[in-house]
């Protein structure tokens, strides 16, 4: 077990109590869960099945593996077919279905999303579960302000393969000075990452009192700049992957203070183990997961709902009006936006040729590597869509004697190693 620092251990003690710590502790003697989940839109068939998985209670989509193979292997991973996710955070799901429920049986305080933002959305797990839960229709904005990030971003949102999805590499200022507005907004904020130390032994290194005064003033920066491109009756689901209540509670709490907001409360089943409230005299329903608690690493959510307000500034009740503004006025947001709005549109492109060749496994990961193949003989010269047991990987460009790699560069993968078989985690019935 890597040495935790000294800080964090007195304070993290004292938080959760005795028991609660001693569990948490117990936990990094243990290998951290595994768990991916499945695209609904390119499993929709129905002809796939997977062994030993066990279903994620809290995510309709998430399953938990018995070991973790080498994703890199896997050619259906690079299709998109399902995202590696930890577990915890597929608790975005129960509260959209929560969300979307409350719609359909017309109680009070529903809304049905028409714009959606996930505002600190690298590398894509939370975004990519928020296209497929939200309606069709729904545009969702996914962003990142670090350019590097964006591009990874941006691959893992293309190979979900949705439409009504745009990534932006901007900062959330940019927002809020567009005057975009939207009825669902993630803030899923940077923060100092004690709920990632069993997964990770870098977030240990980088651990500091200093780092988390630093991460809850940026966090409330960020929420300033959301709550102002959010509509009223709009929600505000706000996550970290952390454990103090700096970053936690206590900026749920500021929020109360600073902004017309109340905190909606998500029903939860007791054998999910989810902590509520680690803050003295703060009882507002708040979503803790705990390693050797609940079953995935460390997270906090809060769902907040924005009040409304009359013509005279009162607070009114009733069901919100969902409304779309500037949403189009894409000119007022940084040049980087745009860039990335056409990057969207040219690697989207490679689901569009008509004629469709499924390749081998060895083929396959020869492709991802970015090498030219040899396609039999009845395949047409040009654009050729190259598949994995029928599940689009990219496409190729067939000259004859060849057909040279057109698979994106940056998603190549390194290996320089080819396993002999295929050890799927989805098998086609």
């Amino acid at each position: 077990m890597a040495q935790l620092p000294l800080q964090f251990t007195e304070y993290t003690r004292q938080l959760m109590g005795a028991e609660h710590f001693e569990r948490y502790l117990k936990s990094f003697e243990e290998p951290a869960p595994v768990s991916i989940r499945l695209n609904p839109k390119k499993m929709a068939d129905g002809r796939w099945k997977m062994e030993d998985a066990e279903q994620v209670s809290w995510c309709r989509n998430g399953y938990y593996l018995k070991q973790r193979p080498n994703f890199t292997y896997d050619p259906l991973f690079h299709a998109g077919c399902y995202y590696v996710q930890e577990a915890a955070s597929m608790f975005l799901d129960e509260v959209l279905r929560q969300m979307h429920n409350a719609y359909v049986n017309h109680q009070p305080s529903a809304i049905r999303p028409l714009a959606a933002l996930d505002l600190c959305a690298a590398p894509g797990g939370k975004s990519t579960l928020l296209r497929s839960a939200l309606p069709a229709d729904c545009m969702l904005y996914s962003n990142e302000p670090i350019r590097n990030r964006a591009s990874i971003l941006l691959e893992n949102v293309t190979k979900w393969g949705y439409e009504n999805h745009i990534v932006t590499n901007c900062y959330p200022r940019d927002y809020r000075q567009a005057k975009m507005k939207f009825d669902l907004i993630l803030c899923d904020v940077p923060c100092s990452g004690e709920g990632m130390f069993r997964k990770d032994e870098s977030t240990i290194r980088e651990w500091s009192p200093q780092n988390v005064e630093k991460c809850w003033q940026l966090q409330r920066e960020i929420v300033a700049d959301a709550w102002a491109c959010l509509n009223e009756g709009g929600f505000l689901i706000y996550s970290t992957c952390t454990f103090n209540t700096k970053e936690n509670e206590e900026n749920i709490r500021w929020i109360l203070q600073e902004f017309d907001a109340e905190v909606m409360n998500i029903e939860t089943k007791p054998e999910w183990n989810i902590t509520g409230s680690l803050l003295e005299g703060f009882d507002e329903p708040v979503y803790r997961f705990i390693p050797g608690i609940s079953r995935g690493e460390g997270l906090f959510v809060c769902v907040i709902r924005k009040q409304m307000r009359n013509e005279k500034g009162e607070m009114r009740n009733g069901a919100p009006r969902s409304s779309v503004r500037n949403i189009s006025s894409l000119n007022h947001l940084h040049a980087s936006f745009l860039t990335s709005l056409t990057e969207v549109k040219a690697t989207s492109s490679i689901t569009h040729s008509s004629f469709k060749v499924d390749l081998s496994y060895q083929d396959a990961l020869k492709f991802l590597r970015g090498e030219a193949l040899v396609l039999s003989g009845n395949v047409p010269k040009g654009l050729v869509e190259v598949t994995f047991m029928g599940k689009v990987l990219g496409q190729m460009k067939n000259i004859g004697t060849r057909a040279n790699n057109l698979y994106p560069k940056p998603w190549r993968i390194k290996t320089t190693h080819i396993p002999t078989e295929y050890e799927p985690i989805l098998k086609k019935i």
